[in-house]
């Protein structure tokens, strides 16, 4: 190994060690948060305040100067915080399910991996859930740009008390699936989600 390799590792070592640290003892602070905000009276349902974890990631974005990409930096200040804010509550948000859809895509992403995410079998079920309170958060598919909006959803808003209080855009991928003997020229019928066919009609009527 060359001493230049030996000693731009050490310093990774020496940089992990300091991250490692900062990490920490901001946790530490977010804690002493906790406590004031218990101090003054504040409840359970205000520790975590989508305007100020907004504003946060505006700054880290503002101030990034690469060679990390902006969402790359923001994603890991995303996962530090919400590893923070399970150390005074845990989010907890429905999502509309089963687990691996979009949509718990969309949850991870807005609240990190450190929130409590529950898939709800229906849209009304996610509503329901926000309303009873046994949520803090509901993540639901809004609008997407094939499709426009999604009418069940707002039918909800119309009909509940929940409001909108973020927005996550999720850039979707579909993979055609077959079995390994398929050819592809052989595919008669392709079977899915209406949502995930109207969003792959281009590329459908392309090739089929």
């Amino acid at each position: 190994m060359s001493e230049k390799l030996e000693a731009l590792r050490q310093k990774i070592d020496s940089l992990d060690i300091e991250i490692q640290r900062l990490i920490n003892e901001r946790a530490s602070c977010a804690q002493q948060v906790a406590e004031v905000k218990l101090e003054n009276g504040e409840g359970a349902a205000v520790f975590y305040r989508p305007e100020r974890e907004a504003q946060v990631l505006r700054g880290v974005m503002k101030r990034n100067t690469g060679p990390l990409h902006n969402e790359e930096m923001a994603r890991l200040f995303r996962e530090i915080m919400s590893a923070c804010l399970a150390l005074e509550q845990p989010v907890r948000a429905a999502y509309l399910g089963p687990e691996g859809t979009f949509t718990q895509e969309a949850a991870i992403k807005h609240f990190g991996h450190s929130a409590v995410c529950v898939p709800m079998a229906a849209i009304d079920e996610v509503f329901r859930e926000v309303e009873a309170g046994a949520v803090n958060y509901g993540v639901v598919p809004v609008e997407n740009s094939t499709e426009g909006v999604v009418n069940h959803t707002l039918d909800n808003f119309m009909g509940t008390n929940v409001h909108i209080c973020g927005e996550v855009e999720l850039r979707i991928h579909h993979h055609l699936l077959a079995a390994d003997t398929t050819k592809i020229d052989n595919i008669t019928t392709i079977y899915s989600h209406a949502q995930s066919l109207a969003q792959c009609r281009k590329w459908l009527d392309s090739h089929y």
